[in-house]
């Protein structure tokens, strides 16, 4: 049980940190593409086009297509695989080749913002199926690790009832859950940003790769425990 309740811990803590991180990275460095959650990008293609703004309002409007599409697919692969860690090894996968597809456009000379463009919607796939996986596998992790809204509802909640004396157990534990998720995408962020200024889109195999080192570990688990 203690080494069950460990690993949600350190899944809730990666995939969180992964999404902010790749969120951040996309709109730094491909043209404020937000890769998990793409509603946000009808926002900026709103914007964009309210103020003329010259970008590439495609990808914008094409993100959220590829999501569903990658939804799509998490739902067809986590419907027919046995191991529910399938997923995040699809996904750790995407993220590599999406970083390695930058990197070598970058370092090539070819790298032309199109191109750059069509390895970010790679990171939204990624970010689908991530997005999947918490829907599928709701228990295997703290709560949604794509979009912090509902995470910061419950960690309000949480944090009046423990303010008026009136808090159970479960919603204290609740509460420390909540924060540790929101504190992960907060972190993620912040390397996201800073990591995307200085090694443009291809950072995104920075997170990828450990994902998949991870994910790999987790999928051989559950095999051994199936």
């Amino acid at each position: 049980m203690e080494l069950l309740a460990n690993r949600i811990q350190l899944l809730s803590v990666v995939l969180t940190l992964v999404a902010g991180f790749c969120d951040t990275v996309t709109f730094v460095a491909a043209d404020s593409l937000f890769s998990a959650h793409v509603t946000g990008n009808f926002i900026v293609f709103a914007y964009d086009a309210v103020h003329q703004v010259e970008s590439h309002a495609w990808t914008k409007l094409c993100s959220f297509p590829v999501f569903v599409a990658a939804v799509a697919a998490g739902r067809w692969v986590g419907g027919r695989s046995q191991n529910r860690y399938a997923l995040l090894l699809w996904e750790g996968a995407l993220l590599v080749l999406a970083g390695l597809l930058a990197l070598g456009l970058q370092w090539s000379g070819h790298g032309t913002a199109e191109l750059l463009q069509a390895a970010a919607l790679l990171v939204v796939f990624a970010m689908g199926l991530q997005n999947a996986f918490g829907r599928l596998f709701a228990k295997e992790t703290y709560g949604p690790s794509t979009v912090m809204t509902g995470n910061v509802t419950q960690a309000t909640l949480d944090v009046v009832a423990v303010l008026s004396a009136a808090a159970t157990p479960e919603q204290a534990g609740s509460l420390r859950k909540q924060l540790l998720v929101i504190g992960a995408f907060l972190l993620g962020c912040l390397l996201g940003a800073v990591a995307a200024k200085t090694a443009g889109l291809g950072i995104v195999a920075g997170a990828g790769l450990p994902l998949l080192g991870l994910a790999l570990g987790w999928h051989r688990q559950a095999r051994r425990e199936a």
